[in-house]
């Protein structure tokens, strides 16, 4: 809490935030972090990770998110392959709809992933003998025209 000095009107929230900004944020730390903004992608960053870096450097960039639709446009740009295919055929009314529709495709696809990544896990341990009773070993490697007559008995076709 900021307290004005004897006979000094209080400061204004604008005012406060413009005092701190020109203290915290030289110009030319601004200007980096604009063109940071300006070039942010998601990258290896989750949706939610890339979304608040979005939020966080959109303010050195006001005009570029100046309306909602201009922050919804950018913000698409940035975002990864299969996210961005699904939120373009999307029309949005508001960013944090846009956000919330990005984070459950994201949710959506890595679960996806991770069940392809079990069923290919569970692919290999079959195709590589998964049990090692002999008699699975003995009907891997069995040949029907080979072992014809060997006691195995072959349903004729």
């Amino acid at each position: 809490m900021v307290k004005p000095r004897a006979g000094e009107p209080a400061w204004t929230w604008e005012q406060l935030k413009s005092r701190m900004d020109a203290q915290y944020y030289p110009r030319d730390v601004k200007r980096a972090k604009k063109q940071e903004f300006l070039r942010l992608k998601q990258g290896q960053m989750s949706i939610m990770e890339y979304a608040a870096r979005f939020n966080e450097l959109s303010r050195f960039a006001p005009n570029q998110v100046a309306t909602e639709e201009m922050k919804m446009d950018h913000f698409e740009q940035g975002i990864k392959g299969p996210i961005k295919q699904m939120i373009a055929g999307h029309v949005f009314t508001s960013f944090p709809e846009m956000y919330q529709r990005a984070v459950k495709i994201a949710w959506v696809i890595e679960e996806t992933e991770a069940e392809g990544r079990q069923m290919g896990l569970a692919k290999r341990k079959f195709s590589q003998g998964g049990s090692s009773t002999p008699g699975n070993k003995r009907f891997r490697n069995f040949n029907p025209t080979k072992d014809r007559g060997k006691g195995v008995q072959v349903a004729p076709r």
